[in-house]
């Protein structure tokens, strides 16, 4: 007659509980028994029964020597741990570190671009004003050229009528500004 498939939930009856403990805690320990002596590995096994009695098994050797050598391996898998935690922290910060330094790179060619730019822009303006400068002395000086074409004719003209010449002054500081020759072939226009 075959058993049939048991449910895992807790057993309400504590009769029957406390029987399947039984049976169960000392099969558990029959096959750790077993699988040390087939594999050569050594077991260590507690169990702590629903009154709070302790049950422990521990093949080659005591307890104490099993959770010793537990501790010693679980702090160096902490410490490994803990260990590629801290390799891949670091392994974050040069990343981070790499796209901050790209980003300052190229706000630095940036500004370096936007420098030349600028010093190329004021020698333009320098040379643009130094033309403007240039035209307008040109002009002054066609226009002091009229100037003095029209004092010779009106000096003409009064002469021509009998009429004594009299000369207009112009403002010194203005004539004397721009050493330039009365006569100068306009270009400009």
């Amino acid at each position: 007659m075959a058993r049939g498939k048991v449910q895992m939930r807790r057993i309400e009856n504590p009769v029957h509980r406390q029987v399947t403990f039984c049976k169960r805690r000392s099969g558990l320990l029959k096959k750790a028994k077993e699988l040390s002596v087939l594999c050569d590995a050594e077991i260590g096994l507690i169990i702590f029964s629903a009154h709070g009695k302790m049950y422990e098994l521990a093949t080659n050797g005591n307890m104490q020597g099993l959770v010793e050598k537990y501790m010693k391996s679980s702090r160096c898998s902490a410490e490994e741990q803990a260990d590629e935690k801290q390799l891949v922290e670091s392994q974050m910060e040069v990343n981070m570190l790499r796209n901050e330094i790209d980003v300052l790179q190229k706000g630095l060619s940036f500004l370096l671009d936007s420098f030349h730019l600028e010093t190329e822009n004021k020698a333009c303006s320098n040379k643009f004003v130094s033309l403007q400068m240039d035209i307008m002395a040109q002009e002054i000086q066609l226009l002091k050229n009229k100037e003095e074409i029209l004092n010779a004719a009106n000096k003409c003209l009064q002469e021509q009528m009998g009429l004594p010449y009299i000369p207009v002054h112009t403002d010194p500081t203005m004539t004397n500004l721009l050493p330039y020759p009365l006569t100068i072939q306009n270009d400009i226009y």
